[in-house]
């Protein structure tokens, strides 16, 4: 089993997704006229506007938290310093690369999510990859290989994974043995599970603004301190990312290591995030406005909480003193701050952690629908599995199970990517529609325009319109 494990993740993240992943970003960002420069101020606005009501939905704003809840996780403090100790200071370089033409990609699938969304038999909305690979691609089979592949990498496995990061930060600084902090995670997590997607959307949208304004600005203080070492540590970003100055793994190990934990942390192309898109009653009501709060989504991710977590790095000189991960943005924050920014980065893990295994679930309870595995006990026993991989992962090292779950998120990958890509010329016509509406009044999407839809997505959301609250 390893070994299958193994050859399907050098499959998958050696040749097919790197380049994949790219290539289909570039694809939108060219097609799409450059979206996610153009329409940047528009992606702003979007998210701010006043919330629509519609049974069952979400606001864009709790739609954009939920789905930050996911992203913004360890990667954003680990991941980066990962980065930086293998690929050296020009990683940094690539993975705001690798965020831009990411935006193109996020906002094409959450589009996609917005259009084939339906409404359960409880009233919920629900959508996702899932949906429009198999009513825009008429595929059901992959669209059921595709949700079994997320329950097991996004429901299951990272609740492992992130409950291990925080046991380990917290053990380190508080000296709490990993299976009480397990539980006690457990514990919170399920307050918030057992109260279903509303209830998570909810909580990710009061914690998660507060968790990232609180690490920027502590960034920008660091930033501002040190604000005449700023220029030389972004001349050496970009002077290592073309290897104009000697680095750790030169260009090729700065490419490749930027690449993939930009990847990792702005999830951009995975199908991850419009799971939660679809849930959403955007406002203007049309599927493209929700495609453009996603992809808002990659540029906080990336372009903002990464390139913090750098800065602080790169700002403290520890960068070489052969740490890497989470212990090195401990060591640049308590250079920073004194010996509380060994306390600071065990609490901000915690909470980063916390809401994307919130996230991650949202995700999974999702994805039952499409299987239709979505009644009472079949929610209650993802519940229960995906909180019994808490204490578990706290507790255990659990390097195969991560090998899985990377070969199960590459497996969604790959499905995702092919299927947008098939279905580009229905995201570029409602981008059309969204900008040329845009011009003289607020957008709306009207199912008559689209005659080709019509026995694919469901009407009574869409011909249902909204009231604004």
């Amino acid at each position: 089993m390893a070994t299958i494990i193994d050859s399907l993740n050098t499959l998958f993240w050696g040749y097919i997704l790197i380049y994949g992943l790219l290539a289909v970003g570039v694809f939108f960002t060219i097609r799409l006229g450059f979206i996610q420069i153009r329409q940047f101020p528009e992606f702003v606005r979007t998210v701010f506007k006043a919330p629509q009501h519609d049974r069952g939905g979400i606001t864009p704003f709790q739609a954009l938290c939920t789905s930050l809840a996911s992203r913004v996780g360890t990667g954003n403090m680990a991941g980066v310093a990962v980065a930086l100790a293998l690929g050296g200071a020009g990683a940094i370089f690539w993975m705001w690369v690798v965020a831009i033409i990411g935006m193109a990609t996020a906002y094409a699938e959450s589009t996609l999510a917005q259009v084939y969304k339906v409404r359960d038999q409880n009233g919920q909305l629900r959508g996702g990859p899932a949906f429009y690979i198999s009513k825009g691609l008429k595929a059901p089979w992959a669209g059921a290989v595709f949700s079994l592949a997320l329950i097991l990498a996004f429901g299951l496995v990272f609740n492992a994974v992130q409950a291990n990061s925080i046991a380990g930060a917290v053990e380190g600084a508080f000296g709490v043995p990993k299976i009480t902090t397990g539980f006690i995670i457990m514990a919170l997590a399920a307050i918030v599970i057992f109260g279903g997607i509303r209830k998570i959307a909810r909580f990710a949208e009061v914690v998660v603004p507060i968790m990232a304004i609180v690490y920027l600005l502590l960034a920008f203080y660091i930033i501002a301190v040190n604000i005449s070492d700023v220029p030389a540590a972004f001349a050496l970003i970009f002077k290592s990312a073309f290897g104009f100055e000697q680095a750790a793994g030169g260009v090729a190990g700065a490419m490749l290591n930027g690449i993939k934990r930009g990847l990792f942390s702005n999830e951009a192309g995975m199908g991850s995030a419009p799971n939660i898109a679809a849930v959403a009653t955007p406002n203007p009501h049309h599927p493209s406005s929700q495609g453009m709060v996603q992809s808002l989504g990659v540029f906080i991710d990336t372009l903002l909480i990464c390139t913090a977590t750098a800065l602080m790095i790169l700002l403290s000189g520890s960068l070489g003193n052969g740490e890497s991960g989470i212990a090195l943005t401990q060591t640049a924050m308590s250079h920073h701050i004194g010996g509380f920014g060994h306390y600071f980065i065990a609490i901000a893990i915690f909470f980063f952690a916390f809401t994307s295994i919130i996230g991650n679930y949202s995700y999974a309870e999702n994805a039952l629908t499409y299987l239709k595995w979505a009644n009472k006990p079949g929610i209650f026993i993802l519940r229960i599995l995906a909180l019994a991989m808490i204490p578990w992962g706290a507790y255990e090292s659990v390097a195969m199970v991560f090998n899985a779950a990377d070969a199960a998120m590459g497996l969604m990958a790959t499905i995702n990517l092919i299927a947008i890509t098939l279905l580009s010329g229905l995201v570029i016509k409602l981008t059309k529609d969204y900008i040329k509406q845009n011009k003289t009044h607020t957008p709306v999407f009207n199912s008559d325009e689209y005659p080709e839809l019509k026995k694919d997505i469901d009407l009574t959301v869409w011909d249902e319109k909204p009231e604004q609250k």
